[in-house]
């Protein structure tokens, strides 16, 4: 059997002829697609790579079970998508004949325990999804989402390591896992936590953390069917603060000194660049009227959302126009005085470094935490792609130096193509520091943001056609700025196939990952290349 691939790759055969009768046997007819008509599903935010065998639509465990054993005896690689909203190659196919998992249909909320606390889920519920259900009987979870959990999903998360909505208080989503259920490469189902000695998934730790080893891991160790996540009661209050500041080294040092106290539920930073984006993009949404109505919605009282407007219409664009870098933060508390008595600590913190501005843009992010996905392009339409890498703070002043000579030195290049590029930033915990690039370019868009992005929205913005010179030279950039973090001892979450990891690990690290990959894939069919773990046996 040929498959057929887009022209960035080649043809790939199976030795069998009859695999995809036996997929659809195991999977329901009625879920094994042809890859060409899912072209959208196997291209992610920034490209599209081959073509998969099949895509099957996963909508239980049993029969998770069924399709991995059938690619297990065929010696078939399997390919994990959840959302989508991923960028770092982790279920596009490069290596050999694959199958694609689509687990968005696999999106049951499994239990709600209100007793032990714990709710538990599909892998591809999202986390708008999970919210909302949650609300409703008055719980969260701590980690509660990305800013794109309007389509993101639990599992996707749990697998990429991923941060925003609570990560401020109870750090990143890994951190919020108790247990998870795992379909290996053979289709043997494994559990981890409490769950692992039979009893209830309660309990994240008995014994080594199992549950970790399944956080971050691309797929390449598993595909996880449920996740298990803490139950704890929302805190009714809230307050917002926004901060401007004249240049990175003093928003930095604002940043890590808030960090080290955990006062705020969610925080992030952008550039100017990505602010004055922010808002065309909201022009050519029309969003202005749903802003507007999330902000009293989400506003501690009425007269409070009110002024918010106020200020917002007379002066925040003002500001964000004029603001090299600006930070916002989102604080709860068990009642106003406690939020406000967080807010007033960050003001104090801060007072030596930047100046306050209106908190407009956490009010609307606080009203509509999950947006829809205007920002897969940049605000005229161009083509995004963002890349990141967690600094130590201190070795973060050094990085954004070189950072700036590197912008530099390419700037003629970069301007002749119409590539530009943004910052956003957040502190991971008290030690770490996210620094996120993100790059625009004149091009054509992809079968991905013609399923993501509103088509009312798409309909107002430019039209580009294919710019192959400079989707190269993006390419270039990525890989050089990669290095750079590199060099400069970052790490990476989201690691797909586009960070370095396996490469970068010390000798007895590298043998004791390897060793549990063999383990747990010893054919090699889990996510094939992700965490640099090659090619398929």
């Amino acid at each position: 059997m040929t498959i057929t691939t887009p022209a960035e790759a080649p043809a790939q055969t199976l030795k069998s002829d009859n695999f995809v009768d036996e997929i659809r046997h195991a999977a329901g007819e009625e879920n094994v697609m042809d890859a060409s008509r899912t072209r959208h599903l196997y291209t992610d935010v920034y490209r599209q790579k081959a073509s998969p065998v099949a895509v099957v639509t996963i909508h239980d465990t049993e029969q998770l079970q069924a399709v991995m054993r059938v690619c297990y005896k065929e010696n078939v690689g399997v390919s994990v998508r959840g959302g989508g909203a991923s960028y770092t190659d982790g279920y596009l196919i490069e290596n050999g004949p694959q199958v694609l998992l689509d687990m968005s249909k696999m999106d049951r909320i499994l239990e709600i325990n209100e007793q032990d606390a714990y709710v538990t889920v599909e892998a591809g519920v999202t986390w708008a999804v999970l919210k909302d259900t949650l609300a409703e009987k008055g719980w969260r979870t701590p980690f509660w989402g990305p800013f794109s959990g309007m389509h993101a999903t639990v599992g996707g998360s749990v697998s990429q390591n991923t941060i925003s909505h609570g990560s401020g208080a109870y750090g990143i989503s890994a951190q919020s896992v108790q247990a998870v259920k795992v379909v290996l490469a053979n289709g043997d189902l494994l559990d981890t936590g409490s769950a692992g000695a039979g009893s209830t998934p309660f309990c994240r730790h008995f014994g080594p953390d199992l549950t970790g080893l399944f956080t971050g891991d691309c797929s390449a160790l598993g595909v996880k069917a449920t996740v298990t996540l803490p139950l704890i009661r929302p805190r009714p209050a809230h307050q917002t603060v926004s901060f401007a500041f004249n240049d990175f080294e003093t928003m930095h040092e604002s940043m890590r000194r808030i960090s080290l106290e955990r006062l705020e539920d969610t925080h992030f930073s952008l550039d100017g660049a990505l602010s004055q984006g922010q808002i065309a993009r909201q022009d050519n949404a029309g969003q202005v009227v749903k802003m507007a109505l999330s902000i009293l919605k989400s506003s501690p009282s009425l007269w409070s959302g009110i002024k918010q407007l106020v200020t917002s219409a007379v002066s925040a664009r003002k500001v964000i126009s004029q603001s090299p870098y600006m930070t916002h933060y989102i604080v709860e508390g068990v009642n106003d005085a406690e939020a406000k008595s967080r807010i007033h600590r960050i003001r104090e913190i801060n007072q030596l470094f930047g100046q306050e501005i209106p908190a407009t843009v956490p009010a609307v992010v606080r009203g509509m935490p999950f947006a829809p996905f205007y920002n897969t392009l940049g605000p005229a339409g161009e083509r995004w792609v963002p890349l990141h890498g967690i600094l130590p703070h201190s070795a973060v002043a050094t990085f954004h130096k070189e950072l700036e000579a590197f912008y530099a030195a390419r700037k003629n290049k970069m301007d002749e193509l119409g590539i530009w590029y943004g910052g956003m930033f957040a502190t991971v915990a008290s030690s770490g520091f996210l620094y996120e690039i993100a790059l625009y370019w004149p091009d054509e868009i992809t079968d991905y943001h013609r399923q993501v992005v509103p088509a009312d929205y798409l309909s107002k913005l430019p039209v580009y056609p294919a710019n192959h010179i400079a989707r190269k030279y993006v390419h270039e950039l990525k890989s050089a700025l990669t290095d750079l973090f590199v060099k400069h001892g970052a790490i990476n979450f989201q690691l797909g196939k586009a960070y370095p990891y396996r490469d970068r690990l010390q000798p007895v690290t590298l043998n004791m990952v390897d060793a549990l990959k063999a383990h747990v894939d010893d054919k090699g069919i889990l996510a094939p290349a992700n965490l640099g773990f090659g090619d398929k046996a």
